[in-house]
């Protein structure tokens, strides 16, 4: 079982900062962490490699250092890794980085792919269904249970609002993940050393034989335009008068913000 699991690496959101004068993140002295979707569909991808054997690979486009989130995967428990970076691939929006996984998927081959629901910075939930898209695959999003997998059919639960659906699906499929799938794993000492060894794959444009007319700003039909931290409000009221008139002045003020 080839199993191919997708990762991103993302600031960590508690630290975010804004530049004021450029309206871009500003990632100076910002922390990476692995996306927390990401984590799950990884122990997904180590879990079905340990009860079916075969192999676990992390992809991931992005920068250089990027590779330190691969390098993390592979302390928990992936096999193998590969970096997707080139100068090419900037300013990618989700179309285009959909285009480049696909891109990569197809060199590498693999039965399953998982990738987490959404990530934490930009939380659009796009790149994994598009992902299948390019590739021509079905695909089963907001996966919340793995019921079977074998020869070449895999049966699961999908979360919906009320509830969950089962879908059955021929392989190869594409997965999007939520957290209550399961409980992700922590690096091991003998993963961390192997982390430490471990040669990671890099891939451009040229090896994974990408148009460039598909990627980077280029082949991005959406742009962001302007990007704000949402502005606190600490203006305080005090209501005066009898507690009647009180709840009277409240209900006045709560239906002029239109909360009532």
């Amino acid at each position: 079982m080839n199993i191919i699991v997708c990762i991103k690496q993302v600031p960590d959101t508690a630290e975010i900062r804004i530049n004021p004068e450029t309206n871009t993140l500003m990632r100076e002295g910002v922390p990476s962490i692995i996306n927390p979707f990401d984590l799950h569909a990884l122990e997904a991808g180590i879990k079905i490699k340990e009860q079916l054997g075969g192999k676990v690979l992390v992809l991931t486009m992005g920068p250089p250092q990027a590779e330190t989130a691969l390098r993390e995967a592979i302390s928990i428990g992936a096999d193998e890794a590969v970096l997707l970076s080139d100068r090419a691939f900037a300013g990618s929006d989700t179309w285009a980085t959909s285009y480049i996984l696909a891109q990569a998927v197809r060199k590498l081959g693999a039965d399953i792919i998982f990738c987490g629901k959404q990530a934490i910075d930009g939380d659009t939930a796009q790149v994994g269904p598009e992902t299948a898209e390019f590739l021509g695959i079905p695909h089963i999003s907001y996966v919340i249970k793995i019921e079977e997998i074998k020869d070449n059919y895999i049966r699961v639960q999908r979360l919906m609002d009320e509830g969950y659906d089962i879908v059955e699906s021929g392989l190869p499929v594409l997965l999007t993940v939520v957290k209550e799938l399961n409980q992700p794993r922590m690096p091991s000492l003998k993963g961390k050393m192997a982390a430490k060894k471990a040669e990671i794959k890099k891939m451009g444009q040229a090896e994974i034989e990408a148009d460039e007319n598909n990627i980077g700003l280029k082949g991005s039909p959406t742009q962001v335009k302007n990007i704000f931290a949402p502005q606190v409000k600490t203006e305080r009221k005090m209501l005066a008068g009898a507690p009647e008139e009180q709840v009277d002045a409240l209900i006045a003020e709560l239906r002029g913000i239109k909360c009532l």
